[in-house]
């Protein structure tokens, strides 16, 4: 496993529409469990294809209890909105007000080819949409309302 670079929101890659993945072989395998590692180092919530310059529809998000390999993902069923703090590893430093769905399913492949569904409300329904905006070229700053200040981002337990 290796550490991939992150790419920043100003790299081309990532405004770019991502393939369907049709093999998954040992190079998918590696790309997943590459991912994983920098996901993991980087201490975000998610983490898609692009942002380390592979343009292939395949993302990871962290769901507290494990780390979802989301190949081919398609939101099949979304409920509710929330509006909340968004960020990106690919926009380092700088957060966004955005409204996303409170809910949302996921219809997507595992590593080995077979389907699944995942769901989740809150942060992982934000992350799924997030993640997979990502594979059409969309980054969170297109669809914020507006940047946060940094007094916004002061958080009080």
């Amino acid at each position: 496993m290796a550490l991939r670079k992150i790419l920043t929101d100003a790299d081309p890659a990532l405004h770019k529409n991502c393939k369907t993945v049709v093999n998954f072989d040992k190079r998918l395998h590696m790309l997943l469990d590459d991912m994983r590692e920098t996901l993991i180092e980087s201490g975000g919530v998610g983490l898609a294809a692009p942002q380390v310059g592979i343009l292939r529809r395949v993302v990871l998000v962290d769901i507290g209890e494990e780390i979802l390999e989301l190949i081919n993902p398609v939101l099949i069923e979304t409920d509710g909105e929330q509006e909340g703090p968004e960020g990106c590893l690919s926009v380092p430093g700088k957060y966004g007000l955005v409204k996303r769905p409170y809910y949302a399913k996921v219809r997507a492949q595992d590593r080995d080819g077979n389907w699944y569904e995942a769901e989740g409300e809150e942060l992982i329904a934000r992350c799924f949409c997030h993640e997979l905006d990502h594979l059409d070229g969309i980054i969170y700053t297109e669809v914020m309302e507006r940047y946060l200040t940094d007094e916004e981002l002061i958080f009080e337990d």
